[in-house]
């Protein structure tokens, strides 16, 4: 049988032409992510991606207005993907408990290339999430972006967590805080287990010890 063709669908205002509807656009992305990796995103330029697949910068204008913009957009398709890695490993899953030990197990997991989706290596993108992410969420215009809804599907993820931890133990007062701090936890023990590897257990990106720490943090704190 022919294998389920997925499509990871992003908000509309972060584009100016979907990537994902023609061959140059899901080219720009997928050497975008292999670009920003290997130079870093400051040193990052739509003239230096133009070179790599062999266009111009105004054929890369024609998709997003700025490089900050496609930040932006790897981002949050990022984020939409992990929601769609939620919602079918615990979709035919009645226990809330275990339904929270699966979502702490995907968050938390060493990232696998998904198949399904030919152009775009999830590994290496989840790299740049670690490392660039703070560069969407941390700035003087976050709270604008935020408006446009830019942030819905990382904050519904949030809110989707926080569900089952409310459906476990309706008392316990912070299930958000918790959600958040698994989240920005897997990413920031993730970039320190390369760059100051004496603040965290992990030793790599294939370290599965986040799954027990978390996993144990978790159900401690909503007992």
């Amino acid at each position: 049988m022919e294998n389920l063709k997925v499509h990871i669908k992003v908000n509309e205002d972060l584009y100016l032409k979907d990537p994902e509807s023609t061959k140059l656009g899901k080219k720009i992305i997928s050497h975008s992510i292999l670009l920003i990796d290997e130079l870093g995103f400051e040193a990052f330029t739509f003239k230096k991606l133009a070179t790599k697949i062999q266009s111009t910068e105004s054929s890369i204008y024609r998709y997003f207005e700025s490089k900050y913009s496609l930040l932006l957009y790897l981002y949050c398709w990022y984020w939409s993907w992990i929601e769609y890695k939620l919602v079918f490993g615990t979709i035919n899953t009645d226990s809330a408990l275990i339904r929270l030990k699966k979502t702490i197990e995907i968050i938390s997991s060493p990232i696998e290339i998904d198949n399904d989706i030919s152009h775009i290596n999830e590994v290496i993108l989840k790299k740049i999430i670690i490392s660039e992410s703070i560069k969407v969420t941390h700035t003087k215009i976050v709270d604008e972006e935020n408006e446009k809804g830019h942030f819905k599907v990382y904050k519904r993820i949030i809110r989707r967590i926080a569900e089952i931890i409310q459906e476990i133990n309706p008392n316990y007062p912070y299930p958000h805080m918790l959600v958040f701090s698994l989240i920005d936890g897997v990413i920031e023990q993730s970039f320190f287990s390369t760059h100051l590897s004496g603040v965290t257990e992990m030793r790599d990106e294939h370290d599965t010890c986040l799954i027990d720490f978390y996993t144990d943090l978790i159900l401690k704190a909503i007992q």
